[in-house]
């Protein structure tokens, strides 16, 4: 357990070493929108037995700063949270993963600095959108979000397996991180898919259905991609079936060098 400040927001994060003796690739997780650092769990013995796992919580959430200031929650801040985070820990090149907004992020991180990209790890998340009206459609939904959290506080939290409200302060930071962190302004990761070259796995939950066209979408656009569609699996495949998203994502990593 430990944290990282950057410009007076605190940042908690994990490291979970490697099992194994000797050199091993590390991966940096990132969780969806409302979770926390938790919610790998499930996954974190098997993937330790190869790698060094990173978890941590973004800000709004979980064990980081909750900032008042709506200016704190931008998705350029949280791609350069995580790069601080490889930066604290040492490492140039990861293994970059995530689920939901997770997943996104860890597409942002890659568009703005592909160098520090030793692959990617895409769960049950989405590209954005190339054309205002969906983009709109989406932030509507986002906005929606951040109104219920500030009507109803911790209450509002979604019945889903990878939230829990025991694990957050209060439902502000989640409030500012709708608002800001879960909108999205523009096309820049969507059109940034052509480029990724490294290793690529897409994964999605079977009955995750929302999230079908956009992995698909990735799929075909990301010449490297792997999809991997977890059966019996929801939204939260690493938590609905973590023994057949472990084995996934294990026969993934076997394959990246470096």
């Amino acid at each position: 357990m430990a944290a990282i400040e950057r410009n007076g927001v605190s940042l908690y994060y994990e490291v979970h070493e490697p099992q194994a003796d000797g050199p091993a690739q590390t991966i940096l997780l990132t969780h969806g929108f409302s979770s926390t650092s938790h919610m790998w769990g499930p996954n974190l013995d098997a993937l330790t037995r190869t790698h060094r796992v990173v978890t941590w919580d973004l800000r709004g959430h979980g064990k980081s700063d909750y900032p008042s200031d709506p200016a704190q929650y931008q998705e350029a801040l949280a791609v350069e949270d995580m790069v601080a985070i490889l930066d604290s820990v040492g490492v140039r090149r990861a293994i970059v993963g995530g689920l939901s907004l997770g997943g996104y992020l860890s597409l942002a991180f890659h568009a703005s600095h592909p160098d520090r990209v030793l692959a990617l790890m895409l769960f049950d998340t989405g590209p954005g959108y190339r054309r205002d009206e969906g983009r709109e459609g989406w932030n509507r939904s986002a906005l929606a979000n951040a109104e219920a959290f500030e009507a109803r506080g911790l209450d509002a939290l979604a019945t889903r397996s990878e939230t829990r409200p025991d694990v957050h302060r209060d439902a502000a930071g989640l409030a500012l991180a709708a608002r800001g962190l879960l909108t999205q302004h523009d096309a820049r990761v969507i059109e940034s898919l052509g480029s990724i070259r490294v290793p690529t796995l897409v994964l999605v939950g079977e009955k995750d259905t929302p999230f079908f066209a956009a992995t698909d979408y990735m799929a075909k656009h990301i010449a490297t991609a792997t999809k991997v569609l977890i059966k019996d699996a929801g939204h939260a495949s690493n938590i609905d079936q973590p023994e057949a998203f472990n084995r996934s994502v294990l026969d993934f990593l076997a394959t990246i060098e470096g």
